[in-house]
């Protein structure tokens, strides 16, 4: 008994020990889109600064592709080891995984949460020659006009066309859908009154917004954003169920030692809760959190089931 005390013992210290070496070298964060999205560049941001904290290089290996799901399938079968990670998001960790028939990994059993970095809230953004100013005068409009109004996404099964069907199941409002291969191509679209309005977060389409090229009618949260302070939240709407957002999370393989998660997360952690780090994330509409691996966990499967109902009452298929 003695001695299977002493061989525990001895491997808590080399566990231990595990956990304050790491990391020796490089760590490769995986960003399943292709270079130069914004889900590339606020991963490159945060990286930055949490090798840094971490002492270790951080390298960006954009995987892009299938929604995000190529990328993600490499870290699932990496090595446990803490050098592989992923830069998750909504659509591979929530929606993928009843979007397509055949995933090649399991989020819940192939991954091991580290931290949620933040989250992104969608804003309704409509065409200046659309007759509505506010969501009730759009909700009137379109009962008005079932059918008449184009709703554009980045694609089928992305973040922009399911909360735009969230969005037309809980407003009970007939909208058709357009998709398109990057939400930019519809802006001038919406800009001519083809397409009425589109979900997309703050950023990329605010300066639209400054200059009167497009009307932001309402934001996917329970808070108001600082860069859109006038723009009603949903609840505010009287559309309490229309909640959602983009989000940035870190995970990695699953059977990384519990001592490497934890390193990860408190570096990590403290890196979005830097003032720096948080004012240049809110300044691009982005709501910083840094969460418990647990946390994060329970977060993931929350926003797989929300997801997976509005799939199913869609009834939209990957491309």
């Amino acid at each position: 008994m003695i001695r299977r005390l002493s061989c525990f013992a001895l491997l808590l210290i080399a566990i231990d020990a595990l956990g304050q070496s790491y990391p020796a070298k490089p760590i490769r964060l995986v960003v399943p889109f292709p270079a130069g999205e914004s889900v590339d560049a606020t991963a490159r941001l945060v990286g930055q600064s949490w090798s840094a904290v971490l002492g270790q290089q951080i390298l960006v290996d954009n995987r892009g592709g299938a929604g995000g799901t190529i990328g993600s399938e490499a870290v699932a079968r990496s090595a446990p080891d803490g050098y592989t990670l992923l830069w998750g998001n909504v659509g591979p960790l929530a929606i993928g995984p009843s979007l397509y028939q055949k995933l090649g990994y399991d989020v819940a059993k192939d991954f091991e949460p580290v931290s949620l970095v933040a989250t992104l809230p969608f804003v309704l953004f409509a065409s200046p020659l659309l007759p509505a100013n506010s969501v009730v005068e759009l909700l009137a409009y379109g009962r008005a006009h079932p059918g008449e109004i184009n709703f554009g996404s980045t694609g089928v099964g992305s973040g922009l066309h399911l909360i735009g069907e969230l969005f037309k199941s809980e407003a009970g409002i007939e909208i058709v859908h357009v998709p398109y291969k990057g939400i930019a191509q519809a802006l001038p679209e919406m800009m001519s009154g083809k397409v009425q309005i589109a979900f997309n977060t703050i950023p990329a389409f605010l300066p639209h917004v400054k200059s009167g090229r497009l009307k932001a009618l309402v934001i996917t949260s329970t808070l108001r954003s600082p860069l859109l302070p006038d723009v009603p939240t949903t609840p505010e709407a009287g559309l309490p169920g229309v909640l959602g957002a983009s989000w940035h999370a870190v995970v990695a393989p699953a059977g990384t030692p519990r001592e490497i998660v934890s390193r990860l997360n408190r570096t990590l952690v403290g890196t979005i809760a830097a003032p720096e780090m948080r004012n240049t994330l809110v300044a691009q509409g982005a709501r910083p959190v840094g969460s418990s691996p647990e946390d994060l966990r329970t977060f993931m499967r929350e926003e797989s089931v929300k997801w997976a109902r509005v799939i199913r009452s869609s009834g939209a298929r990957a491309e």
